[in-house]
Order: structure tokens, then sequence, then C-alpha cells
């Protein structure tokens, strides 16, 4: 059977709905603090548990949030981070290499 135009152009645009949603469900990927990048980094989803003795840095208020590095909307719960490709970060979280916003 030889393919029609009309078959390519449905099999086209359930590819492209199929990647679509597949990049989309890679970006909603959460960061574990057990990620070897992120355990390096010092992150953690929740900047309060931060331990202060072993990372000095650390000041009160610094989020992930109003980092330079968050990607994700000022309002948003969780958003991507330059750090981490591919996956959100806590607003509430920080990492070693915060850099707050301008």
């Amino acid at each position: 059977m030889k393919p029609t135009r009309r078959q390519f152009m449905i099999l086209s645009a359930a590819g492209a709905c199929t990647l679509a949603l597949n990049s989309k469900a890679q970006a909603q990927a959460m960061v574990a603090e057990t990620d070897p990048q992120a355990v390096a980094l010092g992150y953690k989803a929740d900047a309060s548990k931060v331990d202060k003795a072993k990372f000095a840095k650390y000041a009160a208020g610094q989020q992930c949030g109003n980092c330079a590095l968050f990607q994700g909307k000022p309002d948003a719960a969780a958003g991507g981070c330059a750090l981490f490709a591919g996956k959100q970060v806590s607003s509430k979280g920080w990492c070693s290499a915060y850099a707050k916003k301008a």
C-alpha cells in the first residue's frame, strides 16, 4: 500500500504532539536533593533546612525564587534552573550557586 499525503500529515501531527508532550513532561521533573549535582551544590528544596555551618554563604531570605538562575515566574512554586537542565527546582529552595536577581 502506498502512503498517502493525508496519512503523512496525520502521522506528522501525531509525532509532533508526542514530542511536545514528552518534552513538557521532562521539563516538569523536580530535582531531587539526592541527585549528584544537587548534592555537589548543596541544594535543598526548603531553604530553611540549609546547614548554615557547612554553607556560611547562606543568608536568610535567599531562595531559588529570587535567584538570577531561576527561570520560573516570580510567583511560581517551582521553575527551571540554568544549573539543572530539564528539571525544576522549588522556588523556596537554595543552593550554593545562589546569585541575587538584579
